[in-house]
Parts: structure tokens; C-alpha cells; sequence
């Protein structure tokens, strides 16, 4: 059962991400996934500016002035939401958590497939597959979708973000849109990745925080690995600490640019402090571009 606080957290989150996907990214989303294919819906009068190429002929030729045939998008594609819920996501300096970050973007993305009459599941893990939701239709399953990806426990703290893409690769057969949320602290995933994208059109949202990347110079502290339980001791006044530390994590962000890169995934990094309407809306416009 859960308490008021956290299920009034929730519905806010609820009609949050209802309205970013009604308002901002339907548009957006359908021009950057496309349908299966064109179906035909219907014939209607021919209206100066139809496409000429449209004209039934047989239809026409009957009524004795010109008709086309209308079609529609054949849409109902299956959408994959892979949510990183390992340890490294109980972590955030400024605006929110990146595991409620996580959240959001997942519940926006979940309507916005309902909304285009999308099926939508995910599959939620950490060093393991913690559960899998699998993909279906309608704003109840979202919004129990919602409340699984809000406050369900994993039992390990750890990452594994090859073993969740295998596991992706088993269950999902056809086809699908698929977002892997996560922060992307591991290593060792590239040929899952590689199989994942042959099979799917996938996207890597990379969930960031700013104090993450920039040491502040504040003296002895105390850094606490989220994911095993370490702490380390160091003097973050000491200027070539502070290099040391953006240094590795400018490598670390430049290895998976390059590794998507070679598998031929897209990247969009979205941050805790920065709203996740102007990287998504941007990512949405050029794919759309790129069909």
C-alpha cells in the first residue's frame, strides 16, 4: 500500500508527463518513429492540390469527376523502455534524483506511445533483470507502469546493462522502439548493444548529474560508491585531484560516444538540473529529418 506522500508524487508525476506528451512531443515523436507502412482508409473527391498519383481511376471513371484513394499510418509498433534502477540512480545535487529523472522521461515516452496507439513495456534492471512489463496499450497500463518504475526495490544495487539488452533480445521478436534510460556507469556491453540495434531502432538516453563531472573545491570529502557501499576520503581543494577527476570523466563520456557511435545508436544526455523538453524535442526534430 502506499502512502499518501508518495502516491501524491506519483499522480503529479502522472499528469506531468500526460501533458508533455499531449503538448510538446506528439508531433515530434510520430514524425521521428515512423508506422509499418501506409494502409488505405477510404476514396474521396479530388480537391485542387491532391497528389495526382492518388487519383482511383476506376472510382473516377464511374462518378464521371475524379476521386482518391485516402490513406492512413499504420502505426501499433511496440515500444521498449530499458530502466536502469541500479544504485548509481539513487544520486542527484540539484533538481531532482536521477532515478526521478528516469521516471519522468519513462512515463513521457509511455504516453506518448498510448497516445499514437503504440504498445509500451519495459523492463526494469540492475545487475539483473529486476522485472519485466510486458508491452501493452492503454492509460491504466501507464500509469501502473509509472508506479513500478517510482518505487520498485531492486534487490541488487549493481549494473549490467549487457545482460539487460540479452534479455531484451530474448523476449522482444519483433521489431521495436526501444530507449535504454540509464546513467550508463558500466562497462563491457558493446556486442550486446551492436545485436540490440541490428534487431531494433534504439536510442541511449544517458541520465546525468553536474557534480558528477566537476569536483567542487570544498576540502576533505567523503565519495560513497552507491552501487558496492566503498567510500573513499580525498582532499577536493587539491587542484590537480580536481583535473584528475574531469579528466576521467571526460574519457569515460568519450568511450561510450564512441562505442554507440560504432554500433550506430543515437545519444542524447539529459541532466538533474536541466529540463528534458529542449535535448528530446532536438533528438525527436533530427531523426524525423533523417527518415
Amino acid at each position: 500500500m502506499l502512502n499518501k506522500e508518495t502516491l501524491k508524487k506519483i499522480q503529479m508525476l502522472h499528469f506531468k508527463t500526460k501533458r508533455l506528451a499531449s503538448d510538446i512531443f506528439a508531433g515530434q515523436y510520430i514524425s521521428a518513429f515512423k508506422g509499418r507502412g501506409m494502409e488505405f482508409s477510404e476514396v474521396r473527391e479530388y480537391y485542387p492540390g491532391d497528389d495526382i498519383r492518388t487519383i482511383d481511376w476506376n472510382v473516377s471513371a464511374r462518378h464521371g469527376h475524379p476521386f482518391v484513394k485516402v490513406f492512413h499510418e499504420e502505426r501499433e509498433l511496440t515500444v521498449m523502455l530499458m530502466l536502469d534502477i541500479s544504485g548509481s540512480h539513487q544520486f542527484g545535487t540539484k533538481g531532482k534524483l536521477k532515478r526521478e529523472l528516469l521516471a519522468e522521461v519513462a512515463g513521457m515516452l509511455a504516453f506518448l506511445a498510448i497516445k499514437t496507439n503504440d504498445k509500451v513495456g519495459a523492463v526494469l534492471f540492475s545487475s539483473k533483470v529486476e522485472k519485466y512489463i510486458p508491452p501493452k496499450k492503454g492509460t491504466a497500463h501507464v500509469w501502473n507502469l509509472i508506479k513500478e518504475i517510482y518505487t520498485f526495490e531492486p534487490e541488487d544495487r549493481k549494473t549490467n546493462i549487457g545482460n539487460a539488452l540479452t534479455f531484451l533480445n530474448r523476449v522482444a521478436r519483433r521489431h521495436s522502439i526501444v530507449f535504454l534510460i540509464s546513467d550508463c556507469i558500466d562497462n563491457e556491453f558493446e556486442t550486446p548493444l551492436r545485436l540490440s540495434a541490428k534487431k531494433h531502432d534504439l536510442t541511449v538516453l544517458r541520465i546525468l548529474d553536474k557534480a558528477e563531472e566537476e569536483l567542487p573545491d570544498a576540502g576533505f570529502i567523503s565519495i560513497k560508491d552507491p552501487e558496492t557501499g566503498e567510500s573513499i576520503i580525498i582532499n577536493s581543494s587539491n587542484k590537480s585531484i580536481r583535473q584528475k577527476w574531469m579528466h576521467f570523466v571526460f574519457r569515460e563520456k568519450r568511450k561510450l560516444t564512441e562505442l554507440v557511435n560504432r554500433a550506430g545508436v543515437d545519444l542524447v544526455d539529459l541532466y538533474t538540473h536541466l529540463d528534458v523538453t529542449k535535448p528530446l524535442i532536438k533528438f525527436f526534430s533530427m531523426k524525423g529529418r533523417r527518415q
